[in-house]
């Protein structure tokens, strides 16, 4: 029997991404705490930034924005948070970096966890992917249950190209 064999990436819905930000701003318009504030949020390939005109402004539409991704099923660990820029009078700005691949540092420590708990599972790192192949489908599960529940992993893990 051949090896079974999955990629363990990290990817996330783009479209998903831009409905929830963009509900986000449909959000700020009519509450009633924030509507005149004039709050604006941006979003490009690569991040989305939030500026308001106090910090108590800008927490609360950060708290909206991570309720839609909630809401929409986008994992919050795609987003990281830089620190608050202070910009000219009382207005102020964060930025938001979005994680779109595995980064190599990742990648490393998901194949060393996965040597070091599975003996025969082996898997190698492929670009941007993580290749695991073993003799059982039933250890490729185990391998996912273990990543999954593992809270010192900061990304949010997809797992496909089953084989």
């Amino acid at each position: 029997m051949a090896d079974a064999s999955m990629d363990i990436m990290c990817d996330f819905n783009f479209h998903e991404l831009t409905n929830a930000v963009d509900q986000t701003r449909r959000e700020i318009i009519v509450r009633y705490d924030l509507k005149s504030l004039g709050i604006e949020i941006n979003q490009n390939d690569d991040e989305i930034t939030i500026t308001a005109p106090s910090e108590l402004a800008l927490n609360s539409s950060w708290d909206v924005l991570l309720q839609k991704f909630i809401n929409r099923n986008l994992s919050p660990k795609i987003l990281e948070k830089c620190e608050m820029e202070k910009l000219g009078g009382s207005d102020v700005r964060y930025t938001i970096k979005l994680t779109k691949v595995l980064d190599s540092d990742t990648a490393k420590k998901v194949a060393q966890m996965i040597r070091d708990n599975f003996k025969k599972a082996k898997s190698s790192i492929q670009g941007q992917t993580v290749r695991v192949s073993s003799k059982s489908r039933d250890e490729l599960q185990a391998i996912q249950v273990m990543l999954k529940g593992d809270k010192s992993i900061e990304l949010p893990l997809k797992f496909g190209n089953y084989r």
